[in-house]
């Protein structure tokens, strides 16, 4: 879980001030199904992060994941509650 700290700070330094971090426990991908009990190496550091984040954010976003394999999925979303925000 130490990535995830890193994870947090990185986006905390970026300006993100909401966001989830998740453990993600299993999936398929290129080489077939994977899970976190230990049919791929490092599986138990595999993390799914959702932030909401404005457009002018997104180089400082993509500075925190650059490093990491991934994917990062961009989309346009409309905040109903913004007060909750």
């Amino acid at each position: 879980m130490c990535f995830a700290l890193g994870l947090a700070a990185a986006l905390q330094g970026a300006g993100v001030t909401g966001y989830t971090i998740l453990q993600v426990y299993g999936g398929s991908g290129r080489s077939g199904e994977w899970s976190r009990s230990g049919q791929v190496r490092r599986a138990e550091g595999m993390l799914q992060t959702v932030c909401i984040i404005r457009p002018e954010w997104l180089n400082a976003a993509f500075k925190v994941v650059e490093r990491h394999i991934g994917v990062v999925s961009i989309t346009d979303c409309e905040v109903l509650r913004g007060e909750r925000f």
